[in-house]
């Protein structure tokens, strides 16, 4: 290995080292350093709930678990801790509702708006509402989903 090689690669070696120490004591007892969001559906619950998920095309616009289709860009909020802010009785209302903007206005274009579930199988309508309800997100990471989905829906910053 030539001296040249060498420096570069004790350098790189530097930048990664202090880069893992920066992160290191830039996170300790800010929060948890596990994984914020959790579910706590039954596993029928949530495969039947992937299954609707999947077959409605849902991550076209959502991400989940924070997984969403590269492909697409439509600002829609995350699934990902909406339990934590919204009720297993909202969320049916809003999936069976022939109109979801009267519920929770949007400030998407017409063609990105979320479309009404109503006519999908009652049942399907209550395994969705019942999966999305328990997926939740802890404490600590609560407030920055609230104001994520603010944002999302609003374009503007909440107040303070």
């Amino acid at each position: 290995m030539k001296r040249g090689e060498k420096a570069i690669l004790a350098l790189i070696g530097l930048v990664v080292l202090g880069g893992g120490l920066h992160s290191y004591f830039h996170a300790e007892g800010k929060h948890d350093r596990d994984i914020p969001f959790f579910s706590t559906a039954s596993a029928d619950v949530a495969s039947h709930a992937t299954d609707i998920i999947r077959s409605n095309n849902c991550k076209d616009c959502h991400s989940l678990w924070t997984l969403k289709d590269v492909l697409q860009s439509v600002p829609a909020p995350m699934l990902d801790g909406i339990g934590s802010i919204r009720s297993e009785a909202w969320l049916y209302q809003y999936l069976s509702s022939p109109n979801p903007q009267a519920i929770l206005p949007t400030r998407l274009k017409k063609q990105y708006s979320m479309p009404s579930y109503a006519k999908l199988p009652d049942s399907d309508r209550q395994i969705l509402a019942k999966y999305l309800a328990s997926l939740q997100v802890k404490d600590w990471y609560l407030e920055e989903t609230k104001k994520a989905e603010y944002v999302k829906l609003t374009g503007k910053e909440p107040d303070k």
